[in-house]
């Protein structure tokens, strides 16, 4: 098994259109993922199934405190990036900075964009996605599984 490569932004880029030449689908999903869970791992098997690569975005440390509080993140990016690339189902690892990763997603133009589907109100970088003639795609979650309802269990526990 090969681990994922974490690309910057224009690495990212530019390998995008090395794999769009190449006829590869390109699956793209984001998110905090500060403590692994198997909902994770089993929504981006669903999404890696999808197409021929798969993109995790990852929020930066200061993109996840803006969303999830001074407490969060649980787990470090450059840690929260190691245990990404080692997941099978992941190809490429990267980070986005941003509240959303809509500018991300305009510059990859990923041709799968998939969300939780808790998500399905709002996905940040569908219009971008659908104008270039690809598809968007929420997933559902895995019942049970909850990184805030992990958090609140180990605090409780305390």
């Amino acid at each position: 098994m090969e681990m994922a490569t974490i690309y910057t932004r224009d690495d990212l880029v530019e390998a995008r259109s090395q794999w769009r030449r190449q006829g590869r689908k390109v699956v793209f999903t984001n998110g905090c993922y500060d403590i692994l869970h198997p909902g994770h791992i089993r929504l981006l098997e669903s999404a890696r199934s999808l197409g021929d690569l798969l993109i995790l975005a990852l929020n930066t440390d200061s993109s996840v405190q803006r969303l999830k509080g001074p407490l969060r993140p649980m787990v470090g990016q450059a840690e929260r990036a190691e245990l990404a690339a080692a997941i099978e189902a992941v190809d490429a690892v990267t980070f986005f900075d941003e509240d959303t990763p809509r500018e991300l997603i305009a510059a990859v133009l990923p041709d799968i964009l998939v969300k939780g589907a808790d998500w399905s109100h709002f996905i940040a970088g569908r219009e971008e996605v659908e104008a270039a003639g690809g598809v968007v795609t929420p997933l559902p979650l895995e019942p049970g599984y909850s990184t805030t309802g992990i958090v609140e269990e180990i605090l409780s526990r305390t």
